[in-house]
């Protein structure tokens, strides 16, 4: 798995072993930015079920001002920060080492709705949570009530073919784009205006 474009281009990156992580590949990823390359420059990055880093890191390389990472996973963590040193992106990045919902909460405050400050919204979330386990809703569940999205913040799952989200209507949220691939697919996400 390598960087695919950017300052960090063509940097080969580290990946756990094992199959607790499913890296997505270079094929995907390049995919997945073509489609929201214009908004990444100057925008504000979140990685959920983070891995490697290798979503957040290509969002680094292709110019975003800042990228969030939240990992758990012990192998993992020692993969992202030598990924971050590897490509030179550590001081754009910041990692909360926390379960998905305990780094939600420190992110945003303990979900308490504050009037926003300047920077403080994600231009895009991007989360590949484990299959079939339903962990994107309770996660969407949290984020319709924080913080840290608006109207204007792009959500990306990376789900199974199977995963349902006829939820989102009830939780304030539309699908505005979707691309399907052999086992899996990206289902892009935004709040109803």
């Amino acid at each position: 798995m390598r960087v695919i474009a950017g300052t960090a281009k063509r940097l080969q990156l580290k990946t756990p072993k094992g199959l607790e992580t499913r890296p997505t590949t270079d094929r995907i990823k390049e995919t997945l930015f073509n489609m929201i390359s214009t908004g990444i420059p100057d925008g504000r990055f979140l990685d959920l079920f983070s891995g490697s880093g290798a979503i957040g890191i290509e969002a680094l390389s292709r110019g975003a001002k800042e990228a969030v990472f939240i990992e758990n996973n012990k192998e993992a963590l020692t993969c992202l920060r030598k990924n971050l040193e590897h490509t030179r992106l550590a001081s754009k990045a910041l990692i909360i080492p926390k379960d998905i919902m305990v780094g939600l909460k420190a992110l945003t405050g303990k979900g308490e709705v504050e009037e926003q400050k300047e920077g403080q919204i994600f231009d895009f979330i991007f989360m590949d949570p484990p299959y079939e386990q339903k962990l994107e809703k309770k996660v969407l569940e949290y984020l319709a009530k924080s913080s840290i999205i608006n109207s204007e913040t792009i959500i990306i799952v990376e789900a199974g073919q199977n995963t349902s989200f006829d939820y989102l209507e009830e939780l304030g949220f539309c699908i505005i784009n979707e691309k399907n691939y052999k086992s899996n697919r990206h289902v892009f996400l935004s709040l109803k205006n």
